[in-house]
C-alpha cells in the first residue's frame, strides 16, 4: 500500500542532507554508467567481429598447398604440390555428407580486364556454382554461376559490384561483353559481397573455362568448402574440425607428404577462428561486468554508510515507534524503502546517460572490429535488477539495525 507519509518522511530526510546524499548517489550513478558504456563497446566488438566473419561462410574450409619442408618416403623435401580436380572429387566423395557447398579454385592476380574504353587491373577466380554460398555473395544483377556453365564450360563471368562502377559506371553491366586478358565473356551477372570492395574487386568465371583458356589443364589453386551447420555452436566446430583433418590426412597421404609437414598443405576453418574469437569477447565482456560491478558495490557500501548514519540519527524516533507498537518489518521495510529510492533514482540516471551517450556516439563508431557499440533490451534490463538488489543489499544491515533497537535504550541515546 502506498504510504504517503513514509515518502514524506524519506523526502525529509534526504532533504537535510542533501550533499551527502548527492556524493553518495553519484557514486552509484557512476557505477551503472561505466557498467552502460562497457558492456555497449563489448556489444560493439561482437558486431564488429562477427561482420568479418560474415565476409564468409561462417563453416568455411579452406585448403591450400605449398611446399614440402620435410622428407618423407624416400622423396626429398622442397616438392611443390599441385592439387587437381580428381582431389576436389576425391573429397566429396569421401566427406560428402558432411559437406553442404563445395568449389575447386583457380585464380588469377592482376588479370587485365576492358569494356570500350575503360581498362582495369582485377582478380579474376575460376570457381564451382557453389562459390556463391561459400563466398556469402548476393546478387544486384543478373544470376550467378551454375552447373550448366561448368559442364559446358561457356566465357560467362560474373562481376564484382566493383568492377561494374569502374567499368560500366552508370551503364547496364548484364548482358555486356567484356575482354578478360584479351578473350571475350559475357557477363551474367554481378555480385555484392559482406566484405566490401576488396571482395567486390573481383570477377567469377567457371572453373573448367579458366583452366582451358589460362591452360591450366584440370589443376587448382585451392579448393573451398562449408560443412553442414549444427545448432549446436561447438557441435559444428567439432564436425569442421574432423573434416578439416580428414582433408589435409587425405591429401598428405594422395601425395605422400609427411603427416607433421604444416607447410606443404594448409586448412584453415572459419569456426575455429570463430570460437577462438568468442571466447575471448566473452572473457572481455566479463572483465567489464566486473569492473562495472566492482564500481557498483563501492557506490552501494557508499548508500549503506549513509543509512547507517540515517538510522544513528533517528534512535530516538525508532524507539518511539517500537514503543508505540511498530513491528521489527516495518522498521526494516521503513530503511529499506529509503536506501532502494536512493539506489535506483541515482541508477537510472546513470543507466539514461550511459544509453544516451551510446545512442549519440554509436553510429558514429564504425570500424572494423567495433560496430554501433549499443545496450539492448536484456542488458538494460539486467542492470535494473543489478538496482534493486544494491539498492535492497545496501540498506539491509542498516534496516536490522534499526529493528533490533530497544526502545528504552533508544529513548536515553542523545
Amino acid at each position: 500500500m502506498f504510504d504517503v507519509e513514509r515518502w514524506q518522511e524519506i523526502f525529509e530526510t534526504i532533504g537535510k542532507n542533501k550533499l551527502r546524499t548527492f556524493l553518495t548517489g553519484l557514486s552509484v550513478a557512476s557505477g551503472i554508467f561505466i557498467l552502460v558504456i562497457l558492456l555497449g563497446f563489448s556489444t560493439g566488438i561482437q558486431k564488429g567481429v562477427k561482420t568479418q566473419f560474415a565476409q564468409d561462410a561462417e563453416s568455411r574450409v579452406n585448403v591450400w598447398t605449398g611446399v614440402t619442408t620435410k622428407e618423407y618416403a624416400g622423396l626429398n623435401p622442397g616438392r611443390r604440390i599441385q592439387m587437381h580436380n580428381s582431389d576436389l572429387e576425391n573429397v566429396d566423395q569421401k566427406f560428402g555428407e558432411a559437406i553442404e557447398h563445395q568449389t575447386g579454385l583457380y585464380n588469377i592476380w592482376g588479370g587485365l580486364v576492358n569494356y570500350g574504353n575503360e581498362t582495369g587491373n582485377y582478380r579474376i577466380e575460376g570457381a564451382n556454382y557453389g562459390q556463391q554460398f561459400i563466398e556469402n555473395a548476393g546478387l544486384s544483377a543478373g544470376r550467378f554461376l551454375t552447373q550448366k556453365d561448368e559442364e559446358e564450360g561457356v566465357k560467362v563471368a560474373i562481376i564484382g559490384q566493383k568492377v561494374k562502377n569502374d567499368l560500366f559506371k552508370t551503364e547496364q553491366a548484364v548482358g555486356a561483353t567484356i575482354k578478360i586478358m584479351g578473350i571475350n565473356f559475357l557477363v551474367a551477372g554481378v555480385f555484392t559481397d559482406p566484405g566490401g570492395e576488396r571482395e567486390e574487386s573481383r570477377i567469377f568465371i567457371p572453373l573448367s573455362t579458366a583452366q582451358r583458356v589460362f591452360n591450366a589443364g584440370d589443376k587448382l589453386r585451392s579448393m573451398a568448402f562449408t560443412v553442414k551447420m549444427s545448432d549446436n555452436f561447438d557441435e559444428a566446430v567439432a564436425l569442421s574440425a574432423a573434416v578439416s583433418q580428414g582433408i589435409e590426412d587425405e591429401i598428405k597421404s594422395r601425395y605422400q607428404i609427411s603427416p607433421d609437414d604444416r607447410s606443404a598443405v594448409r586448412v584453415r576453418y572459419n569456426l575455429e577462428e570463430a570460437q577462438k574469437i568468442y571466447s575471448l569477447i566473452d572473457t572481455i565482456r566479463m572483465v567489464f561486468w566486473f569492473v562495472g560491478i566492482g564500481t557498483i558495490i563501492a557506490g552501494v557500501v557508499g548508500v549503506s554508510n549513509i543509512m547507517l548514519i540515517i538510522v544513528k540519527e533517528r534512535t530516538k524516533e525508532i524507539g518511539v515507534r517500537k514503543a508505540l507498537g511498530a513491528l521489527p518489518s516495518s522498521i526494516i521495510g521503513m530503511i529499506l524503502q529509503e536506501s532502494i529510492f536512493i539506489t535506483a533514482i541515482a541508477g537510472f540516471l546513470g543507466l539514461f546517460l550511459g544509453v544516451g551517450l551510446l545512442e549519440l556516439i554509436g553510429p558514429q563508431i564504425d570500424s572494423d572490429f567495433i560496430k554501433f557499440p549499443q545496450v539492448d533490451f536484456v542488458t538494460a534490463m539486467s542492470t535494473v535488477i543489478i538496482l534493486i538488489v544494491a539498492g535492497a543489499l545496501a540498506g539491509y544491515i542498516p534496516a536490522r539495525r534499526a529493528a533490533n533497537i530497544r526502545p528504552i535504550e533508544a529513548l536515553r541515546d542523545e
